[in-house]
């Protein structure tokens, strides 16, 4: 079974392409948009297990440079 988290991503003004183009790059995104609103992306991760999670957020994606703010939003087994 494999669990997905939502990543919502705040960037530097000016920043978004870079961090798009950073974020995509990293294995088990599968999915990453640019969006409208208080967030500037929306990252799916799909991982096999809840303690991979932490170690992507943590070392692949906050790290990047031009993120301000990242809240992750972790499903819930069906």
């Amino acid at each position: 079974m494999s669990i997905k988290t939502y990543v919502l991503v705040v960037t530097d003004p000016g920043k978004t392409r870079h961090v798009h183009a950073e974020i995509s790059k990293i294995p088990n995104i599968t999915e990453l948009h640019e969006v409208m609103g208080p967030y500037d992306l929306v990252v799916e991760i799909e991982v096999e297990s809840l303690q991979d999670i932490p170690q992507i957020l943590g070392e692949r994606i906050r790290v990047i440079d031009g993120i301000q703010s990242t809240t992750s939003l972790v499903t819930l087994p069906d």
